[in-house]
Formats: structure tokens, sequence, C-alpha cells
């Protein structure tokens, strides 16, 4: 059952998005339920998916539900806002698979705050609030980087167990 409305739209983009990846067996598609949370654990299909690219229509459904403005994604992603407004006009555009590859990270780490947290607004708040285990960064100053993310789910995983720095 979706934990909110988002969801279900969510996981819907994200079985027809599977759906158009290339050598992506029938098998995985109806062994079990696609959703947005399952796609994620399985990491040989996220690979394969960030090969192939992202679609500009999946994007814009990880947007829907990630903290990040428009500006924040054009930073992360190493893009102009000018960039993403012309993107956003082409039909069937996708993204290229460095770019595929950060959103995927951002997605994850998400859905895990966001899981750990129990709500967007608690998450949202921490990942714009200094750290001290961070260095006294913000965890969301810290994912601009592979390094940074691989800290910043390390930090979710401890608060996860109980353990506060």
């Amino acid at each position: 059952m979706p934990k909110n409305p988002h969801d279900k739209d969510l996981n819907s983009a994200m079985r027809k998005y599977v759906a158009q990846i290339p050598d992506i067996s029938e098998r995985t598609l109806h062994d079990r339920e696609m959703t947005y949370e399952a796609f994620f654990e399985d990491k040989m299909l996220v690979v394969q998916a960030i090969r192939s690219g992202l679609t500009f229509e999946m994007f814009n459904e990880i947007c829907s539900v990630s903290p990040f403005s428009e500006a924040d994604w054009a930073e992360y992603l190493s893009v102009s806002t000018k960039t993403m407004q012309r993107i956003k006009k082409e039909k069937n555009f996708t993204l290229k698979p460095i770019h595929t590859e950060k959103i995927f990270e951002l997605a994850e780490v998400t859905q895990r705050g966001e899981a750990i947290f129990g709500s967007s607004r608690q998450f949202y708040q921490w990942l714009k609030t200094p750290c001290k285990a961070l260095g006294n960064l913000t965890p969301a100053d810290l994912l601009r980087d592979s390094y940074g993310k691989e800290m910043v789910m390390a930090e979710l995983n401890r608060i996860d167990q109980g353990i506060f720095a």
C-alpha cells in the first residue's frame, strides 16, 4: 500500500520506465511487483538503468518526491538551470548515464532518509542542518559527489541504529 499519494504515481512511472530498459528480462518485470523501492534494491537493474539513461519523464517523477529545487538539481548534475529548462521542453529526452547515476544516488538517499526520519519534512530539515559528524557541513552540501553521498548514507545508517555523534 502506498505510504503517500505520490507513491502510486511513482511506482507506476517506475514500472513504465523499467519496461523500456533494453535487455531486461520478462522475469525481472513479472517475478515481483516493480516498485520505486524495489528498483533500488535490485542493484543489477540499477546498473542497467544507469547505462541506458533516465527518461526525463521519470526524472520529473523523482523530482516530485525529492527535497531538491530545480536549482539544486542543476548544481548536483553540473548543468545550468537554462539547460534544465531546455531539456524539459524536449520530448522523449533521455539523460546521459553520468547524470542518471547521480539522480539515482540522490533518489536513494531521499528514500532512505524519509524511511529513517518517518517524514519528508523531518528528513529535509536534517538535510539542511550542519552535522558535527559530517565536519559541520550540511548533508545536502555533501551530496555533490559520490564520496559525500556515501558519508551521508553512513550517517543515516548510524541514525537508524541509534548511534548519534
